[in-house]
C-alpha cells in the first residue's frame, strides 16, 4: 500500500523506514517545516521541572538552554527520545497526550514547588499551559519554533489521483486542517474520499469531511498508528 507521511521531514524519514518494514511504500508530503526561532531567552527561575509536548522543541534547543540537570517530563515516547537525545539525564514520558500528561503533573506536583517550564511550538494542540495555570501552576512557556505550512501537496498529488490504494497518516487536527484545505485547493477531494485516513485521535478525525474514510488509533502515538494501518481492510 502507498502510504502518504504527512509529518515534518525529519519525523517522516524515520517513519518512512518503519512502514518499509512493513511493506509499505512511504510518499513523503511533509505539510509542516520545523523553522528554529533564534534568540530565545528562558528566564533564570528555580523551575521544579520542564515539560515538552513536542519532540521538534527538544531538538531545536541549544547547548545553553536551558539546563539538561533539570528534570523534564514529555509527553509520550517519541518526545521522550529527543530528550535523552537532547542530553537531559532525568527524562520521563507520561500519559500519552496532553490532558494525560497534565492529570500526571496535577496528581503529583504542588504548585508551591516552584514554577514549570514549558518548551513548546508556536502552535500547540491541547493548551497544556492553560490547564497548568488553571490547576495553580505558574507557566513560563518559550516558544522555540514555527511549523510552516505546506504551499502545496508535493508528490501525494499524483499518488492520490492515480487511482491506487492509499493511506494518509495525520497526527495533530492541524496536519489535518492543511491535508483537507490543500486537497481541496488541488482539486481532489473526491480521489481523497477514497482514501483511508489514520487519525492520532478524535479531535483529528472530525477536521475531516464526513464522507472521507477514517480510522482512530487506540493507542496515540506512532506505535498505534502502525498498527492501525495494518488493520485497515485495504491491508488484509
Amino acid at each position: 500500500m502507498k502510504v502518504i507521511v504527512t509529518r515534518p521531514r525529519i519525523d517522516g524519514e524515520a517513519l518512512a523506514a518503519k512502514l518499509a518494514k512493513f511493506g509499505h511504500e512511504a510518499v513523503m508530503a511533509p505539510l509542516l517545516a520545523i523553522v528554529p526561532r533564534r534568540p530565545v531567552a528562558i528566564p533564570a527561575r528555580a523551575y521544579q521541572f520542564a515539560v515538552a509536548t513536542s519532540a521538534n522543541a527538544l531538538r531545536v534547543l541549544t547547548d545553553a538552554e536551558p539546563p539538561r540537570s533539570l528534570r523534564i517530563l514529555t509527553v509520550g515516547p517519541q518526545s521522550l527520545a529527543a530528550a535523552r537525545a537532547a542530553g537531559f539525564g532525568a527524562a520521563e514520558a507520561h500519559g500519552g497526550d496532553v490532558d494525560r500528561l497534565h492529570r500526571h503533573i496535577a496528581s503529583h506536583f504542588e504548585p508551591q514547588a516552584g514554577p514549570i517550564l514549558y518548551l513548546s511550538g508556536a502552535e500547540t494542540a491541547g493548551d497544556l499551559e492553560a490547564k497548568l495555570r488553571a490547576s495553580g501552576f505558574s507557566c513560563d512557556r518559550i516558544i522555540l519554533y514555527d511549523a510552516v505550512t505546506a504551499s502545496g501537496l508535493g508528490p501525494a498529488r499524483a499518488v492520490l489521483a492515480g487511482g491506487a490504494s492509499v493511506a494518509v497518516l495525520l497526527f495533530s487536527p492541524r496536519t489535518a486542517r492543511i491535508w483537507r484545505n490543500l486537497v481541496e485547493l488541488e482539486g481532489l477531494a473526491a480521489d481523497a474520499a477514497k482514501a483511508w485516513h489514520c487519525c492520532l485521535s478524535a479531535n483529528v478525525a472530525r477536521v475531516l469531511p464526513v464522507e472521507w474514510k477514517s480510522a482512530v488509533t487506540k493507542s496515540p502515538d506512532e506505535a498505534g498508528m502502525l498498527t492501525l494501518l495494518e488493520q485497515l481492510p485495504a491491508t488484509q
